[in-house]
């Protein structure tokens, strides 16, 4: 046996070992990972969900009043008292021409032994039943607050791990100007050593491989900032490591929607947990009210209560006790008016928040509808916009702005760090097959200033005045 536990002992280490991962690995994430990390782990999801249940604790709490009492208790006296206290004449007569007998003034001290057991039921009390409803309600409440925390978690991870995967994919890109200009540089040293080309242009390609390389520092700035807000957004530890498995792709967050608008709308309103928060609320603040109403009637509770008692513990001698209780509130300040004021206007806020989410819920799946595009509505989208006509001159138009000719660039667009990884790296790649093909067919001589041609200005000739006499 001892042989055996000492194997154990040896082996488990090695075992637990091989099934832990490997340090420093990075966590493989996807992007239905993230969501689903987010929607149940997340730090405000877990406190979403402690406030469900102190919601349903808050049930049992209501329902304990119309459930049975039972309770045992026992106790015991020593105790002294005086007989004059109690206001009862204790003399009694002994015979005629003797004084009469009396009880001490002081009695005691003696024991007294008891032991009870008490219960009660309430019969009928329609207060306490709303309240219960009251309490469900608020629970309901709690649970559509959680899926509005729920939602919101994953939504906010959604778009921090589409920004990390963004960043990624934008880190590759400057990787790859990088690289590019770097080989533009090369070329330039190249083509210069060879007398085909000016010192400008050396000078021109390690500026845009300086270039290049800043924005590849921004870039990894802003992927360990997506990856920051990524791991806070899932509440796990923010150096952990991480690695993505999705990419960019049209398929990626993809859901499957109604087609027409009205449907789609319905839905929307629906499935929106925010609006069905603010029903129950509004639920609850009635349910509410109907208590505090209820607390005008009646109400019926019976209880008894069955033990002994005695001076000595063996001479102890059974007693009960049975009552039947009837309340009816009557004056209470008028305190329950005022709770009922309160309530109502609870209820009316609610209200006024139930409209105020409803209409820019509609309006918004209208907008995403117009974003999108989809279905029927597609084709209903074209009486709210302008002329085709002006939109595409307004679009070539915005394209003329955005193209900044150069003399001598043959049309291309000017080089700007503030456009997408997509557009640098297209130009680079054109100037670095040009540079190519001319040094290997050796044209593109060098650029070489000519000597500047002074010609003499010439003189408008003067006009004769009206007199004849020419102008001074």
């Amino acid at each position: 046996m001892g042989v055996r536990a000492s194997l154990v002992a040896l082996l488990l280490p090695a075992a637990l070992a091989a099934q832990a991962p490997a340090a420093g690995a990075p966590l493989r994430l996807s992007f239905a990972d993230a969501v689903r990390v987010a929607s149940s782990e997340a730090p405000a999801v877990a406190l979403a969900g402690l406030r469900n249940d102190e919601a349903d604790a808050r049930i049992r709490q209501a329902r304990a009043a119309l459930l049975p009492a039972l309770s045992l208790g026992g106790s015991w006296l020593n105790r002294t008292f005086n007989s004059k206290s109690l206001g009862i004449d204790f003399s009694f007569p002994t015979g005629p021409g003797q004084p009469p007998k009396t009880l001490p003034e002081l009695i005691g001290p003696f024991h007294l032994f008891d032991a009870r057991v008490s219960a009660s039921q309430t019969l009928l009390d329609w207060s306490s039943v709303a309240r219960v409803r009251a309490a469900r309600a608020q629970a309901d409440g709690s649970r559509a607050e959680r899926g509005v925390t729920v939602e919101g978690t994953a939504l906010t991870a959604a778009l921090a791990y589409l920004r990390a995967v963004r960043a990624q994919a934008v880190v590759a890109a400057r990787q790859a100007d990088s690289s590019i200009a770097a080989e533009l540089v090369g070329l330039a040293d190249a083509q210069k050593a060879a007398g085909v080309s000016a010192a400008i242009d050396v000078t021109r390609a390690r500026t845009q491989l300086v270039t290049a390389e800043g924005l590849l520092l921004v870039g990894r700035n802003q992927l360990d900032r997506a990856r920051i807000d990524l791991t806070r957004a899932l509440g796990i530890d923010p150096s952990t490591p991480l690695a993505f498995t999705d990419t960019l792709a049209a398929t990626l967050g993809a859901a499957d929607v109604p087609a027409t608008r009205d449907s789609a709308v319905a839905a929307g309103l629906t499935n929106r947990p925010d609006l069905r928060a603010e029903l129950a609320r509004a639920g609850a603040a009635r349910q509410t009210g109907a208590a505090i109403r209820a607390e005008r009637l009646p109400r019926l509770e019976v209880g008894a209560d069955y033990g002994v008692n005695g001076r000595t513990v063996p001479g102890a001698i059974s007693t009960r006790d049975l009552t039947l209780q009837v309340s009816v509130p009557i004056l209470d300040g008028f305190r329950r008016e005022a709770r009922l004021a309160e309530q109502d206007a609870v209820v009316r806020e609610s209200q006024v928040r139930e409209r105020d989410l409803r209409q820019p819920g509609a309006v918004a799946v209208a907008r995403a509808l117009q974003g999108g595009g989809g279905g029927q509505y597609r084709g209903d989208r074209r009486a709210v916009e302008p002329d085709s006509g002006a939109r595409h001159g307004h679009r070539r138009a915005l394209r003329g702005r955005d193209r900044a000719r150069l003399p001598g660039t043959g049309g291309r667009r000017r080089p700007n760090p503030s456009l997408t990884h997509h557009d640098q790296p297209t130009d680079q790649r054109a100037t670095l097959w040009r540079r190519r093909s001319n040094q290997t067919s050796g044209v593109n001589p060098p650029r070489r200033r000519l000597p500047r041609v002074h010609r003499p200005r010439l003189r408008p000739s003067r006009r004769p005045a009206a007199g004849g006499a020419p102008c001074s």
